[in-house]
C-alpha cells in the first residue's frame, strides 16, 4: 500500500450525557480506553455522530481536549471543526492545534451554500490560518452543497502539506475513483458510510471515519486491516457479518441509533439534546435484535 498519513479505521466518537444532559466525562473517557484496547486507528471528536450541532463553544472545544488527553497520543485524534462560518473553523481548528490533535475534519459549509470558488477560499483560509493537516469531508446529504473533486485536487495541488485526505460521504463509489485519478497517492480517502467501506477501499480509499466501530471497533479495525493488505476475502466475511448493523445504525437520523446501541450495551445512558429524540420503538427493538445476533447485548 502506498503511505498516506491516514489509514485505518477512525471512530466518529459519540458525546455521551449524563441524564442531566451534560457532557459525561467519565463515560468519555470509558468509550476512548475501550477504543483504543480494540485498535482503532483514531478518534474523530465532535463531527455529527458526536452531536456537534447541539455543544455549545465552549463544550465542543472542551470535548476534543479531553479526547486528545485521554487518548495521550495512542491513536490519532481528528478534530470536528467545521462551521459554516470560515472565521468561527478558523478558532475552533486553532484550538484543536493548540490541545494537540493531529488533524481537523472540515465539513463543507452548511445552509449558506457557497459556490465551488467560495468552498476553496473557505478551506485554503481554515488551513493557512491554522496551519493543522485538514481532512475535508463532504457530505451534500447534510450541508447542501457538494465540494467537487476538481476543487479538492486544487486544494491538495495548492496545499499539499495540510490538505491531506478526505472522508467521502455522497454515498457514491465511483467518486473514489474518480478523485484517485485526480491526486497523488499519499492524499487519504477514507469512506464516510460503513456499508461503502468495502467497495470504496477495493477502488482506492484507505479507510474509514465509522460509526458501527463506536460499538464494535475491533471488528471495524480488522475488516479495514484485512482490506489493506489485500486480503479481500476476510475484510468480505467480516462486511457481511457486520452489514446488517452497518444498515440498522441508519434506521434514523444518526448518532440516534448508535447512542441507543451504546445504551443497550451498557456504555452509555441513553441521553440526547433536542432536536435528537430517542428511537421509536418499533426501530428500537429491531436494532436490539441485531445487536443480539451479534452477541454485542443479551
Amino acid at each position: 500500500m502506498t503511505r498516506t498519513m491516514f489509514t485505518g479505521a477512525y471512530t466518529a466518537i459519540v458525546t455521551p450525557f449524563t441524564r442531566a444532559g451534560k457532557v459525561d466525562e467519565p463515560r468519555l473517557r470509558d468509550l476512548v480506553e475501550f477504543q483504543i484496547a480494540n485498535g482503532i486507528s483514531g478518534l474523530v471528536p465532535v463531527g455529527t455522530t458526536g452531536e456537534s450541532p447541539t455543544l455549545d463553544h465552549h463544550e465542543h472545544n472542551h470535548v476534543i481536549e479531553l479526547v486528545v488527553e485521554f487518548a495521550a497520543k495512542r491513536c490519532k485524534v481528528i478534530a470536528g471543526t467545521g462551521s459554516n462560518s470560515t472565521d468561527e473553523a478558523i478558532a475552533m481548528t486553532r484550538h484543536a492545534k493548540e490541545v494537540g490533535a493531529d488533524a481537523s475534519l472540515q465539513v463543507a459549509p452548511y445552509y449558506n451554500k457557497p459556490t465551488q470558488a467560495g468552498l476553496y477560499a473557505h478551506f485554503r483560509a481554515i488551513a493557512e490560518a491554522s496551519e493543522l493537516p485538514m481532512i475535508l469531508y463532504n457530505i451534500p446529504g447534510r450541508c447542501g452543497v457538494d465540494i467537487a473533486n476538481d476543487t479538492m485536487a486544487r486544494l491538495r495541488r495548492d496545499l499539499p502539506s495540510l490538505v491531506v485526505g478526505l472522508k467521502e460521504a455522497t454515498g457514491n463509489v465511483d467518486r473514489v475513483s474518480q478523485m484517485r485519478q485526480l491526486v497523488d497517492k499519499e492524499f487519504s480517502i477514507l469512506s464516510g458510510d460503513d456499508s461503502l467501506t468495502l467497495p470504496m477501499m477495493a477502488v482506492g480509499a484507505v479507510g474509514v471515519i465509522s460509526v458501527a466501530s463506536n460499538i464494535v471497533p475491533g471488528e471495524v479495525s480488522r475488516m479495514v486491516a484485512a482490506a489493506l493488505r489485500g486480503d479481500f476475502v476476510t475484510a468480505g466475511q467480516i462486511h457481511a457479518t457486520l452489514f446488517p448493523l452497518f444498515k440498522d445504525l441508519f434506521i434514523e437520523t444518526n448518532p440516534i441509533p448508535i447512542k441507543a446501541a451504546l445504551a443497550m450495551a451498557g456504555k452509555i445512558e441513553e441521553t440526547y439534546r433536542l432536536p435528537l429524540v430517542p428511537m421509536a420503538e418499533n426501530n428500537k427493538a429491531q436494532l436490539r435484535k441485531t445487536l443480539t445476533a451479534l452477541g454485542l447485548v443479551k
